[in-house]
């Protein structure tokens, strides 16, 4: 880690996230949905209640893995990952399409449907791999072509429970690289369509988290406070929501839950973050949001952080070489503002390109920690889903 403690936060806010790419839904499984609404109380951890849902997109591609897997235990295990609960990426407009397949598939009344929430105009406004449809300028598309029709089709499944991450990355990149031109452009419009997104959202089988990056990014501690106001004033624009419970972290991040000492805790700049894990950071965030006024109860992505020491520096996000699949989704956390464990990012789809040619190459996708070959962001490699295999902590 060579860097201060700014040209951290700068680095951290590049994190880019690549959304599932297009799979063809499995024919549906079992009966789907309560026999009466579903009514979520906010207040309360609903993962002490409902198991998340794992969803016929991600499953598909996990099946058409194991196909091409010809050792007969690897493909066994491999096997069970399509069991395991995992959140589903509406990242454009079209991909809104994904979710009425995932309901027909079928989410029985004690699973909770995941849906990520990622469209924003100019999105990823730091990084490269993962910028979005919608051009700085275009929130009224953000609002009436994108939140509005997911608005609509929740409506239309009151049976079903849906828990949301809210625009991972969004709100972080305000906070910590309001330098970059992007960044600056793309700020009222980010502020404006989260609080849309949070009050339209906020329905009655709907539990809501939003993005708040990890403990590497808003846990320095100049960023606590400063990263706390930024979230509750988007909370607060959208008029304290009823359905909202918190944040999410560490979304297809690499950070471990509660490993002591911090992975980068030896590092020179190391005195300037006291979040050198994501439990440590989800207390100390949590306290700053409580201060700001908002709900600080967490879930955290533990998809792909299976094993620590990877990294040559914390911010380094694209693909990283020798990652295991992490703690599976759980509410049994051990700490009480930690909802639950949760797989967020699909493991096995890329983070961005190794392809130094491409129009989205990242250079974090290309440094020497970072799998290679890759491809663009949201694509399969086959080969990184079996090394995350391979790696898993706990073992499949």
């Amino acid at each position: 880690m060579k860097f201060s403690q700014s040209a951290a936060a700068l680095a951290f806010a590049a994190t880019a996230l690549a959304a599932p790419s297009p799979t063809t839904p499995q024919k549906p499984r079992q009966a789907g949905g309560c026999s009466s609404a579903v009514t979520l109380d906010a207040s309360t951890n609903v993962f002490k209640k409902y198991k998340l849902h794992p969803n016929s997109f991600y499953r598909a591609e996990v099946e058409a893995a194991v196909a091409q897997i010809s050792d007969s235990s690897l493909a066994s295990a491999a096997a069970q990952v399509a069991d395991v609960g995992t959140f589903l990426w509406l990242d454009t407009i079209a991909n809104i399409g994904k979710l009425e397949p995932a309901l027909a598939d079928g989410v029985p009344c004690e699973n909770i449907l995941g849906l990520v929430i990622y469209d924003l105009p100019g999105r990823d406004c730091a990084a490269k791999a993962s910028n979005g449809e919608l051009k700085v300028g275009e929130l009224s598309r953000y609002k009436t072509e994108y939140i509005d029709k997911i608005v609509s089709i929740l409506k239309a499944h009151p049976n079903t429970a849906f828990v949301l991450v809210i625009e991972p990355d969004s709100l972080p990149n305000l906070v910590t690289n309001s330098n970059l031109q992007t960044c600056q452009n793309s700020a009222s419009g980010y502020r404006d369509g989260v609080a849309y997104a949070l009050r339209q959202l906020n329905l009655p089988n709907v539990v809501m988290y939003l993005d708040a990056g990890h403990g590497g990014w808003l846990g320095w501690d100049a960023n606590l406070k400063p990263g706390a106001e930024e979230l509750a004033k988007a909370y607060k624009a959208a008029g304290s929501p009823k359905q909202f419970r918190g944040i999410s972290t560490n979304v297809a991040g690499w950070n471990a839950w509660d490993l002591t000492p911090g992975e980068f805790s030896s590092a020179s700049d190391a005195k300037y973050n006291q979040c050198q894990n994501e439990k440590l950071y989800v207390e100390k965030f949590g306290a700053a949001l409580r201060t700001a006024g908002m709900p600080n109860h967490a879930i955290i992505d533990t998809g792909r952080n299976g094993k620590q020491g990877l990294r040559r520096e914390w911010g380094n996000w694209c693909n990283v070489n020798g990652a295991g699949f992490g703690r599976r989704p759980t509410a049994d956390t051990g700490f009480e503002l930690a909802d639950a464990f949760v797989w967020v990012k699909p493991g096995g789809e890329s983070d961005g390109t190794s392809d130094t040619s491409a129009v989205r190459y990242d250079s974090f996708c290309g440094k020497e920690d970072a799998f290679k070959p890759s491809p663009e962001a949201g694509q399969w490699n086959q080969a990184y889903f079996e090394m995350l295999l391979k790696n898993a902590n706990p073992a499949f």
